[in-house]
């Protein structure tokens, strides 16, 4: 006799040496093992992104075929960014008390149904702040490249709407602080200028 564990409720249960060797899944009693066996029953879900049909346990809650289509859906889909670094909130901050009679748009996905940083409609305008996670592979390849998928589609819904989109590689940004965020403030300041046709000076902190 060996001792060994339920697979369904993970209880100790004494077994036949041979019964673990001829079968993969041993339980402590027909309950557990029926149990296990619905909870771990497979069935065609769709995915709501693609449309692809996949397999998936009846106890896991899967709407998508893949990470990709999740990321995807739910970038497209959230009402809101939650991600915000405290680079963009500086920048909105100054950009609001610098230009507060121009509509600026931060975190919308009003004007190409994706998420941009900044977007000015009065300039069909948009600003994108992309840091490392743009750039190397922190997370990894898989997601990098996700990420990279979404920047490049972000381009073209931006042309196909006659959106100037301007990419600001922020990397140099270690961590933040207001002496290193404001040659992006300048940046983009000195853009919303050129484009308007108005002479302002950033508002000093």
């Amino acid at each position: 006799m060996i001792i060994t564990n339920c697979k369904n409720c993970n209880k100790e249960i004494e077994k036949r040496e041979v019964d673990k060797k001829r079968c993969k899944n041993l339980f402590c009693s027909t309950k557990c093992s029926h149990g296990y066996r619905v909870n771990n029953a497979k069935t065609e879900k769709q995915c709501i992104k693609c449309g692809t049909v996949f397999s998936s346990r009846l106890k896991e809650n899967r709407k998508f075929c893949s990470q990709s289509c999740a990321a995807s859906y739910n970038n497209k889909n959230k009402v809101t960014g939650n991600r915000r670094s405290k680079l963009e909130q500086y920048i909105e901050e100054q950009l609001r008390i610098t230009f507060p009679d121009l509509e600026i748009l931060f975190n919308s996905k009003e004007a190409i149904g994706s998420e941009l940083d900044i977007f000015i409609p009065q300039l069909s305008l948009a600003f994108e702040l992309n840091g490392i996670f743009h750039y190397e592979p922190i997370f990894g390849n898989k997601k990098l490249e996700s990420i990279n998928n979404n920047d490049k589609n972000k381009m073209i819904e931006c042309a196909k709407h006659d959106i100037d989109l301007c990419i600001i590689d922020t990397t140099s940004q270690k961590y933040f602080k207001i002496g290193t965020s404001e040659k992006f403030l300048k940046i983009i300041t000195e853009i919303i200028i050129s484009r308007s046709g108005e002479t302002r000076t950033p508002t000093p902190n």
